[in-house]
């Protein structure tokens, strides 16, 4: 065991997050009996975070120095947000779903120590990732990447997930505080990812696309799309009677004015990501961990057009909705079949392979030499 966890990444805590959105999403489409499933499903991403926390300890414990590469890589590094991202999705999912199978205080007090952990992890990455990527790393713009926006996008998803916990706080300051609170993350959230998604645009636009394995990670940014979006809209349901009239009726405008254009880039951006997908597919693009990047970012956009639904009153918003979480049912099936593929193959946890050394080429003078 100590030895398998050598190689193991922060990128596996995406695994965690596109379970936890696969449930939350169908928790939001649906109703009735068909909701026992997504609170199973919900229960599985919970015992993903749990093995996958237990599993990073013992790595950071027994592997300190592949650890500490893995934070010097700048590949490697922006997957640090994932781990934030995991524990909000598993803690907002405990109050959407796991209610009903712990019971709700359980609930909310899992909710209320994964916010805290996750949006503590999440601000530090969103401040250390990029001060190393500064002055650690060394990285040119022809390297820039989908995966640079992970840090950045982790407060976004605390903004989102927050706002859920406002009605189990005191009245008066602590609901306001919360509350503001998430709307300052989000702002953090927004201009830092809109900074770093003019590098990542430019770079497709003028250095080719991305390689193969890397292909699927166009699907991350629609991460601050949805996310932002959802966030909005949980700020017009929760602002009533915690802030200022005025002010809640402007978060319910906000939750239309900003939801229904980005929305609109989101899809465009999915489209763009599809057609990138597919001509990496026909060129031999084969499994790698970022198929994970079709789950979660998916899932985000899922809530997005569901809380549009509710603010529009449009019912294509719902259809939309429902469209989308068959994408994310279809991605969550794609990477873990994969994963499992690669798990019980050992490929998944092994080390990377060293590059093959190419022979000395042969000269006059080593053969002279050789015949002395």
């Amino acid at each position: 065991m100590v030895t398998a966890v050598r190689h193991l990444g922060p990128h596996w805590y995406a695994s965690v997050m596109g379970t936890a959105a696969l449930a939350v999403g169908g928790g939001t489409l649906t109703t009735g009996g068909a909701r026992a499933l997504f609170v199973g499903i919900w229960a599985l991403s919970l015992l993903q975070l749990a093995v996958l926390l237990a599993a990073r300890a013992l790595h950071w414990t027994r592997h300190r120095d592949q650890a500490r590469a893995h934070l010097q890589d700048p590949a490697t590094a922006p997957f640090y947000g994932c781990l934030s991202m995991a524990l909000l999705a598993v803690g907002g999912g405990a109050l959407a779903l796991g209610r009903d199978w712990i019971g709700e205080p359980a609930a909310v007090a899992l909710n209320c120590v994964l916010f805290v952990a996750g949006t503590a992890v999440g601000l530090a990455a969103a401040v250390a990732v990029p001060y190393l990527m500064a002055v650690r790393h060394r990285v040119e713009p022809a390297q820039a990447s989908p995966v640079w926006l992970l840090p950045l996008v982790a407060p976004m998803v605390s903004a989102a997930v927050g706002p859920r916990l406002v009605p189990y706080l005191p009245p008066g300051q602590p609901r306001a505080t919360l509350l503001y609170g998430c709307f300052a993350l989000f702002g953090l959230s927004l201009l830092a990812t809109l900074l770093m998604l003019s590098l990542v645009f430019a770079r497709l636009v003028t250095g080719g696309p991305l390689p193969l394995p890397l292909t699927p990670a166009l699907f991350l940014v629609l991460g601050p799309l949805g996310q932002s979006t959802t966030a909005v809209g949980a700020f017009a349901d929760l602002a009533p009677g915690v802030v200022p009239a005025s002010v809640a009726t402007g978060f319910g405008v906000l939750a239309v004015v900003f939801g229904v254009p980005v929305m609109g880039f989101a899809l465009l951006w999915l489209a763009l990501a599809v057609t990138h997908l597919v001509r990496a597919r026909r060129r031999g693009m084969r499994f790698a961990m970022t198929w994970w990047a079709f789950t979660f970012p998916v899932g985000t956009c899922v809530t997005g057009a569901a809380t549009l639904g509710r603010h529009t009153g449009l019912a294509v918003y719902d259809w939309l909705a429902a469209g989308l979480y068959g994408v994310l049912v279809a991605g969550w099936l794609a990477a873990a079949c994969g994963t499992v593929r690669g798990l019980l193959s050992g490929e998944l946890l092994a080390g990377p392979r060293p590059a093959p050394v190419a022979p000395s080429p042969v000269t006059g003078r080593t053969t002279s030499g050789a015949g002395r």
